[in-house]
């Protein structure tokens, strides 16, 4: 999860779109003049869009969801595009199995979440989630170098919970987050970092090589350096070229194990799988027909978090879709209109005061303009609601009932309305 706060002081001055475009360390006018002229085509856009966009509900549309199908094992020879394009709403597992208190097992409940149950997952399903999000911390549960041997339990258990999911006919996707403690690019830690990140993702990959196409590898969660100047920013330069070295790492160790690791769906992201422009521009995407990029866009940040500052929202009245449209011009024209998919494998908004209302009009613009381009969104669930934190949850796990139920009915709506 993003807490953007350089980027979300500029959003606050209607300059999100182009925070940390300036923060290379390097010469970037040969970058900036085409990030320049994409923005020019992005406002003009935005401009015809947001005019034509409403902020009115439909009401009483019906929908038919997908819901609890059965179990798909089948390692079909699709493109990335083709899979993605069969995925519609998404959810994300958050604050559990990427937890990273307590030791071994229990960690899973450490930051206050119920034990993951397959009827949790049900529930999701049927409600209309086709895809879910497992975020996975392996670095709290690896020995030490130069095996990197990740405890047979946790592993274990990640499947499991995987299994959960898979049983229901779902898209899943299982990545590498919270690793920023060790998982740092820069040119003093590169070496042990990718060395454990490639046995990490050899050991995953081997113990999921039989799996179908359902089940998606994310790579890396939010690559960076914590605390730096540029974290929230795109990364410098030199940062950026490190992250690509940890995507290339991870394909290739991934596709070394063969079997039906050789087809998977594998994402790959930014630095801080950040939507800037000098982030996406400086991403290298292999050869590969297997490739999709994972990005995080929690847009505009002085609505989807509570900040305090002058410049937070807390109404939606449709002035500020363009901050949304520009994103998905962005990766449209930087990704999907070279046939490589984009899923936002993170987004939402926090309850502000029981902002339902307004948050339900955000969803609608958000997430119609993304299905428009065919890109699935992910909402961050972190199980915090009414309690100290970062009140993003929508599911209430331990009640199997739903938080903002108006906020979901839309979410589903919209990923539906294809």
């Amino acid at each position: 999860m993003i807490p953007m706060i350089a980027a979300g002081l500029l959003a606050g001055c209607g300059n999100s779109s182009e925070a940390g475009s300036a923060s290379s360390s390097v010469d970037n006018t040969t970058e900036d003049t085409a990030n320049n002229t994409a923005k020019d085509i992005a406002e003009t856009e935005a401009t015809s869009e947001s005019a034509n966009t409403s902020s009115t509900i439909e009401e009483d549309i019906p929908i038919e969801i997908k819901g609890i199908t059965e179990r798909s094992d089948e390692m079909r020879d699709i493109s990335a595009k083709e899979l993605v394009a069969e995925m519609t709403a998404g959810w994300n597992l958050g604050n559990t199995l990427e937890a990273t208190g307590g030791a071994g097992l229990s960690s899973e409940t450490s930051w206050g979440n119920p034990m993951v149950t397959k009827e949790q997952i049900d529930a999701v399903c049927e409600k209309g989630f086709d895809s879910i999000r497992i975020p996975v911390t392996w670095g709290n549960h690896v020995s030490e170098a130069p095996d990197y041997t990740i405890d047979p339990e946790w592993m274990d258990r990640v499947e499991e919970v995987v299994n959960y999911a898979l049983d229901d006919g779902m898209y899943v996707l299982i990545d590498s987050h919270h690793e920023e403690s060790w998982r740092i690019p820069d040119e003093e830690h590169i070496e042990a970092v990718d060395a454990e990140n490639i046995a990490i993702w050899k050991q995953v990959a081997k113990r999921f090589k039989d799996y179908g196409d359902h089940l998606i590898f994310e790579g890396l969660n939010e690559p960076r350096i914590k605390g730096s100047a540029d974290e929230w920013n795109g990364g410098t330069y030199s940062e950026r070229l490190l992250v690509n070295r940890l995507n290339k790492s991870f394909v290739d160790t991934v596709r070394a194990t063969g079997g039906n690791n050789e087809k998977r769906l594998l994402l790959i992201t930014t630095y801080g799988d950040s939507h800037l422009p000098g982030a996406i521009t400086a991403l290298e995407i292999p050869e590969d027909e297997h490739i999709g990029v994972a990005i995080h866009a929690y847009e505009p940040y002085a609505f989807t978090y509570e900040s305090g500052e002058s410049w937070e929202l807390f109404k939606w009245d449709g002035s500020h879709n363009g901050d949304i449209i520009k994103v998905m011009y962005r990766l449209d024209s930087t990704f999907i209109s070279e046939g490589i998919p984009v899923l936002l494998t993170e987004y939402g908004a926090v309850n502000k005061n029981e902002n339902t209302d307004e948050v339900v009009k955000w969803v609608e613009s958000y997430v119609s303009a993304a299905t428009k381009r065919g890109i699935p969104c992910f909402w961050w669930d972190n199980g915090i609601y009414d309690q100290q934190g970062e009140k993003f949850a929508i599911f209430d796990r331990r009640n199997l009932s739903w938080y903002r139920e108006e906020v979901v009915d839309t979410i589903i709506r919209e990923s539906y309305s294809k």
